[in-house]
């Protein structure tokens, strides 16, 4: 399949199954913003909830945190975002689009797709610097004295709460802090679905250590990543690391790796691991006056701590496992479209379906819907051949498909689907928690 029939065929699935929803669709859309539907929100959730079990639940060196979206704008005068936060943009004179001058031979002009901005008639203005944060107002008074900023990072939420969290906490490097949520940026160019917007979720930590271990937890933590990946099912041919080259590195970064992935649109970036040395640290505590060191009780030295950060986009993460998901075979001679999701990133993990509506099945399969729900997320369907059944749930990604027969009511078993081998077996019903709890856990 080509790579751009792929993708549409990825968009057109989301849509038609409630995964992602255009931003305000009824009013003809809002540009590069988006809305996840009854499974996508299940699949955002699921897969936050895997980077939380990982990064922070199953250690005992991360500790969590949450920090509001609105900081005082000084945070990103100092951390740098004020000046430096900049993307370069030209305009067409004669479509006035705008594009971003340092990927331009990426783009296409939205006049003549099929050539690139400065191609066609119209004329490119000069580079100019665009800032990417998105200025408001807080309080009654607009003026230069209310402006804020929407945060564009988690990171520097974290930043400015490490002595809160040393002093609350039982922590000393090496050890990190971890954060879920929104970010804001007004990019110049949106793309590709989920892949780019103006509004997105972050997972960031910042892992703090001695100045000297640097490297060696940037090495850990750029390992630790890729792996997180092909534990969830992402296959190593479509996944590679690449270390960024020294003319690429941030003035303040010893070092930095992307985690990229093949969408159908090419390789991009996934999730970015960098070694940030001391250097938001440092510029807090100078901006500040606040001592912002540790002090190594055993060693009897000080030192700001070096800091190693693995920032990973959710909708990217998203976009990523819908891609490496979607398959289409063939089944007794007719095409399935499946999602093949991780067990523990599915957004329904079970079907269950009454062979008919009659004969107290479905009752039964009821009853069974009503136990599991209080774990699991599950759908109940009774409508249409049962064969029609196992496809939708196939489509929605669900891994097990639990059919209540005529012999479940004699022998208290019901017949298990595996989604992606069609494979079926008999199972008590009292038996079917502890089951799905293993198939789980165990994936």
């Amino acid at each position: 399949m080509a790579t751009q029939e792929r993708m549409e065929q990825l968009v057109a699935l989301c849509k038609r199954r409630g995964f992602v929803f255009q931003s305000s669709e009824i009013y003809g859309g809002l540009k590069s913003c988006w809305d996840y539907g009854p499974l996508g929100v299940e699949l955002k959730r699921n897969v936050k909830e895997a980077w939380w079990r990982s990064m922070v639940r199953r250690r005992s060196d991360i500790v969590g945190i949450d920090c509001s979206i609105l900081m005082h704008p000084k945070v990103w005068e100092t951390s740098g975002h004020v000046a430096g936060f900049n993307d370069p943009m030209v305009d067409c004179k004669l479509c006035k689009a705008r594009f971003r001058a340092d990927t331009i031979e990426n783009q296409n002009c939205p006049k003549k797709p099929s050539l690139r901005p400065g191609q066609c008639e119209g004329e490119l203005t000069a580079p100019r610097q665009f800032n990417l944060m998105f200025k408001t107002h807080m309080g009654p008074i607009d003026d230069a004295s209310a402006v804020v900023y929407l945060r564009p990072e988690t990171a520097q939420g974290i930043f400015v709460n490490f002595k809160n969290v040393v002093d609350t906490s039982r922590v000393k490097p090496p050890f990190g802090i971890a954060q879920q949520g929104k970010s804001f940026r007004n990019e110049i160019v949106t793309e590709n679905f989920i892949f780019r917007s103006r509004e997105f979720e972050q997972m960031e930590m910042e892992f703090f250590v001695p100045p000297t271990d640097g490297m060696k937890w940037y090495e850990y933590w750029r390992d630790e990543r890729y792996r997180w990946f092909t534990d969830l099912g992402i296959q190593p041919e479509n996944l590679r690391l690449r270390e960024h080259a020294s003319d690429e590195l941030a003035h303040y970064s010893a070092a930095c790796s992307d985690v990229e992935y093949q969408f159908p649109f090419g390789w991009k970036e996934l999730e970015g691991i960098a070694n940030r040395t001391d250097f938001d640290l440092k510029r807090h505590s100078e901006a500040t006056g606040k001592d912002l060191a540790w002090f190594d009780a055993t060693t009897r030295e000080r030192y700001i701590p070096h800091v190693v950060e693995p920032a990973l986009g959710v909708d990217r993460a998203c976009l990523a496992f819908l891609c490496e998901a979607f398959t289409e075979d063939e089944i007794e001679g007719e095409k399935r479209t499946v999602l093949r999701f991780h067990p523990s990133l599915a957004p329904i993990k079970a079907g269950i379906f009454p062979l008919v509506k009659k004969d107290g099945l479905a009752d039964l399969a009821e009853s069974i819907e009503t136990e599991l729900k209080r774990e699991f997320a599950v759908f109940y369907d009774e409508s249409g051949a049962i064969g029609r059944r196992y496809r939708r749930q196939d489509e929605c990604g669900t891994p097990f498909g639990i059919t209540i027969d005529y012999q479940s009511k004699d022998d208290g078993t019901v017949t298990m689907r595996h989604r992606d081998s069609c494979r079926q077996e008999r199972l008590p019903i009292a038996q079917l928690r502890n089951w799905l709890r293993d198939q789980l856990l165990g994936a």
